[in-house]
C-alpha cells in the first residue's frame, strides 16, 4: 500500500523567543514492511541545527528556533509503501539490548490495576500472539478510549485505575503488563490511515513485544488489531518521552498553543 503523509505542527508563544531547540523525531523508519520512497520537512522562524540516528535507531532532527519569534511551524510531508506483515517486524536491533526493554519505566511501572490484567505466561514455551491478543483485549476491555481524559504525564497506572484514556496510555498499559511477565515491551509513534477520514488531530501510538521465533510483534490496543498496511512506523522507545514527535526546551516565553494536523491517505500505485 502506498500511503501519503502530510504532518504539521504550528506553535505560537505568549512572548517572543529568547532561545529555543526542538527534537524531532518525524521521519518514517526504513524497516521490514515499510519503505521510505520521498520524506521532506522544513520550518517556518526555525532551522535545521543537526540530524543524528539515536539509541533506538530513530532518526532524530535538531532544529533551533530564531529569536524573537513568536510563531514556529513544522511540516513534513512524503510518500511511504507498506507491506502486510501481520504486525510482525522481526528480529531485535538498535543500540539497546533486548533486556532493556524489560525494565519499567516511571511511565509504564505497574501497580495493581495493572498487574490485575495480566495473565500467566507459560515460562517453558514463552508467550504467544494469542496471549498478547488476549492482554491487548483486557486492556481495551478495562479502559475506554477516552480524548481529553489524560495527558503525556500520565501512567499506565494512573489511566488504568482511570479507565479511559488515549493510544499512549493503552500502550504504556501493555508495556507494563508485558513486562510484568518478563516480555519485553516497547512503544511505538507513527501514523494511521483512518477509513473514514483523511485528516486528523494526532499521531497515533501502539506497542510491540518481543516474541521468541517471530521477534518484535506490534499491538495496537486502541484498535483491538496488530498494525497492517494502513500504519507507518516512526519512532520506536522504553515508553513515550523515547518516541515522542517532538520535545524541547525554549527560554524567556512559554508555549501559549499548539495545533497539529496530520493527513494520511492511500495513494494509486502506476505500473510502469
Amino acid at each position: 500500500m502506498r500511503l501519503s503523509i502530510r504532518h504539521t505542527t504550528h506553535y505560537s508563544f505568549a512572548d517572543p523567543v529568547v532561545h529555543a531547540l526542538q527534537r524531532l523525531r518525524l521521519t518514517p523508519k526504513a524497516t521490514q514492511g515499510q519503505e521510505i520512497l520521498e520524506w521532506n520537512m522544513s520550518y517556518q522562524n526555525a532551522s535545521k541545527e543537526l540530524e543524528y540516528e539515536d539509541q533506538n535507531y530513530n532518526t532524530v532532527t535538531l532544529v533551533g528556533v530564531e529569536p524573537d519569534t513568536r510563531e514556529v511551524t513544522i511540516s513534513c510531508a512524503g510518500l511511504v509503501d507498506t507491506q502486510d506483515n501481520a504486525g510482525v517486524i522481526g528480529k531485535h536491533s538498535g543500540h539497546l539490548p533486548l533486556w532493556s526493554f524489560l525494565g519499567q519505566t516511571p511511565l509504564t511501572k505497574p501497580g495493581a490495576e495493572v498487574r490485575r490484567m495480566t495473565h500467566t505466561v507459560n515460562k517453558d514455551t514463552g508467550a504467544t500472539v494469542d496471549d498478547l491478543h488476549a492482554l491487548s483485549e483486557r486492556i481495551r476491555d478495562a479502559v475506554a478510549y477516552q480524548t481529553g481524559q489524560t495527558a503525556v504525564t500520565t501512567t499506565a497506572e494512573e489511566a488504568a485505575k482511570q479507565g479511559a484514556g488515549v493510544c499512549q496510555d493503552h500502550a504504556h498499559i501493555f508495556i507494563g503488563a508485558a513486562r510484568a511477565m518478563d516480555i519485553p515491551a516497547r512503544y511505538v509513534s507513527g501514523y494511521l490511515m483512518m477509513n473514514d477520514r483523511i485528516d486528523q488531530e494526532a499521531t497515533h501510538a501502539w506497542a510491540e513485544a518481543h516474541i521468541e521465533g517471530l521477534g518484535w510483534v506490534g499491538f495496537d490496543v486502541s484498535n483491538g488489531i496488530s498494525p497492517d498496511p494502513r500504519y507507518v512506523r516512526v519512532a520506536t522507545g522504553r515508553d513515550y518521552r523515547d518516541a515522542a514527535p517532538i520535545t524541547g526546551i525554549s527560554f524567556g516565553t512559554r508555549n501559549e498553543d499548539l495545533r497539529v494536523e496530520v493527513a494520511v491517505e492511500q495513494q494509486q500505485i502506476v505500473q510502469q
